[in-house]
């Protein structure tokens, strides 16, 4: 039904920061929507639509023909892998990203990982069991002096060295998309080969995309040159890391632990061997969420669709800068 204002469909699962922004503007039509809606209602929805926000909800091709006064997408996130990108740009479409928004949780939560495999959940549940005398049989070890390798020096990676520099210890970066002397500049060193890198790390931390060059980035012979004493941290996305290779290392003593927040599939099967491990940290792709970045980032996305649907899209979100020649 026609309204005469513009349609906004919203994750109803979207911080209320978003949405007050959204019905302040006495144009705009926003309309809720669940993350997990049946792909035919989804394209109903999007039939009047002018933008959508998504965040777990894929948007392919089919849905985008679904949608023809469809103008702009956001993405409640930095990635992008569920969103048919050239199909967008073939409309002249733009798709738009949270930028730096849920950057800091994320490091923050890689940090995390890196402390608690450090420290150690035994330190909590000794004293409540009345096992005081055991506490020497889990000495927890430092950061401070350990070697960290850094893969992607983006957004999220640049955070994370930082932090890491703050604990003292070495920083090393892989990513051949950025120049030796920014990495230098940061006062991490640059790598140009990462298999080289690989058996001088204490910790590797993953912050790049996933895309056909990163699939399986960490397979089984990657893994197999990192040191028995090294932990792996995966908070980019699932399948940069194989699992399987993975979980090979891990049960057979070949890599300390790891920490991973993201699956390949997602949500992961129960029975993921994974989930067997003690040297093992799960969670469930929720790095870049905390009650501050959601509702920065719902700020956000309001603001860059309204952009677009303004006629001045916020073009330093905008993934595909081509689909705005197109209008």
């Amino acid at each position: 039904m026609t309204t005469g204002k513009r349609r906004l469909l919203l994750p109803d699962t979207m911080a209320r920061t978003g949405w007050e922004l959204a019905r302040s503007r006495a144009d705009v039509d926003a309309v809720p929507f669940a993350p997990t809606v049946p792909n035919p209602e989804f394209r109903r929805l999007l039939a009047d639509a002018e933008g959508v926000a998504l965040t777990s909800t894929p948007l392919r091709a089919g849905d985008i023909e679904a949608a023809p006064r469809l103008k702009a997408v956001g993405r409640i996130g930095v990635g992008f892998d569920a969103v048919d990108v050239e199909a967008l740009t073939g409309r002249g479409i733009p798709l738009l990203t949270i930028g730096t928004d849920n950057s800091p949780t994320v490091a923050e939560y890689a940090l995390f990982m890196m402390l608690s495999m450090c420290k150690g959940p035994m330190m909590d549940a000794l004293p409540r069991a009345g096992r005081w005398s055991e506490r020497y049989n889990f000495l927890p070890t430092e950061l401070r002096g350990k070697t960290l390798l850094i893969v992607g020096f983006g957004r999220i990676g640049t955070r994370i060295a930082k932090r890491c520099l703050a604990m003292e210890m070495a920083v090393e970066v892989y990513d051949p998309y950025v120049p030796a002397e920014a990495i230098r500049a940061a006062a991490c060193k640059p790598v140009a080969d990462l298999d080289a890198a690989l058996p001088r790390a204490d910790f590797v931390t993953v912050h790049c995309p996933k895309t056909p060059e990163t699939v399986n980035l960490f397979n089984a012979a990657r893994l197999a040159r990192m040191k028995p004493t090294a932990r792996l941290i995966n908070t980019a996305r699932g399948g940069i890391v194989d699992e399987t290779a993975l979980y090979a290392a891990l049960a057979s003593g070949r890599l300390a632990g790891a920490g991973i927040d993201v699956f390949s599939p997602e949500p992961p099967l129960t029975d993921n061997p994974l989930f067997t491990l003690k040297n093992v940290i799960v969670s469930p792709h929720m790095a870049g969420n905390s009650r501050e970045s959601l509702d920065r980032a719902a700020v956000t996305v309001v603001r860059n669709l309204l952009s677009v649907l303004d006629g001045a899209p916020r073009t330093e979100y905008v993934v595909n800068p081509e689909s705005l020649q197109k209008r």
